[in-house]
């Protein structure tokens, strides 16, 4: 027989060895087994893959007058400093890890295929399309890297006001966010904002010193695949809507699409 304090001695060293076991902290359910690791929790710890490692989705738009509204109207982006555009979601349901804000403002993102969003319909009495584009990171500059300032993710949009949902529409004026705000113009005072009926849209961080945002330019910049919101499959779109995107905000959502159209009427005073 041992003696009491050896006893003590024996229980105190078992109960050291159950705390440092690498399965005392896995919580277990009512009937004291482990909880079995499910697809969804594999699927979430896989959903963020590096930015330049998602593939986009090709041109695809409904075979409908709204789908060509959107290709009549499908802007072109020109990139004044900071990332190109960048796809935020692949077929798989997987997301842009973004990046950290840090060394140059175009560090790591200054060449993509890219992608722009696109989601349509009618608000108040006009016919609208929004465009939106991804960047995995806003970083005024250098300097503001090194000192912590800017943001991984960044989405913008530009929304298009039309006269209706036809081929025959025109244009009543164009919206492109700035800041929680939104740049505008209304009406011929667009018109050297267009290369016909495409929006010349840039991406600028005014002054090198503000977050990015968007205007209207005289240069013609590039485009990127364009993929309609309905046009996503399920899975996508249950991904940009599920992720976190820190300050960001993914302007085409079901939760956040009418309020940035009423946005930017009210910018357009129509």
């Amino acid at each position: 027989m041992l003696a009491q304090s050896s006893v003590v001695a024996l229980a105190l060293s078992v109960s050291s060895v159950a705390l440092a076991s690498p399965t005392a902290s896995i919580p277990t359910g009512e009937n004291g087994l482990r909880p079995t690791r499910t697809r969804s929790a594999q699927k979430e710890k896989r959903s963020d893959i590096d930015s330049d490692a998602v593939v986009g989705f090709a041109t695809t738009v409904a075979d409908d007058t709204e789908g060509t509204l959107m290709e009549k109207w499908w802007p072109y982006l020109y990139v004044v400093d900071g990332c190109v555009p960048f796809p935020a979601v692949d077929a798989e349901g997987d997301t842009s890890a973004g990046l950290a804000p840090t060394g140059d403002s175009d560090g790591d993102c200054s060449s993509s295929t890219g992608q722009v969003y696109a989601r349509a319909e009618t608000y108040g009495d006009y016919y609208s399309i929004m465009y939106s584009w991804f960047m995995p990171k806003d970083e005024p500059n250098l300097l503001e890297g090194a000192l912590g300032i800017g943001h991984r993710y960044d989405w913008e949009n530009a929304v298009i006001v039309l006269t209706s949902e036809s081929t025959d529409a025109t244009l009543v004026g164009m919206a492109a966010s700035y800041h929680g705000d939104y740049n505008v113009c209304v009406g011929s005072d667009c018109d050297d904002y267009l290369d016909g009926t495409n929006p010349l849209i840039d991406y600028y961080s005014e002054d090198d010193i503000l977050d990015h945002s968007l205007g209207f330019t005289t240069t013609v910049g590039g485009m990127q695949p364009l993929i309609a919101w309905d046009e996503l499959p399920t899975v996508a779109q249950d991904a940009l809507t599920d992720k976190d995107w820190g300050s960001a905000i993914v302007p085409f959502l079901d939760s956040d699409f009418e309020s940035y159209l009423e946005e930017a009427y009210g910018y357009l005073d129509i």
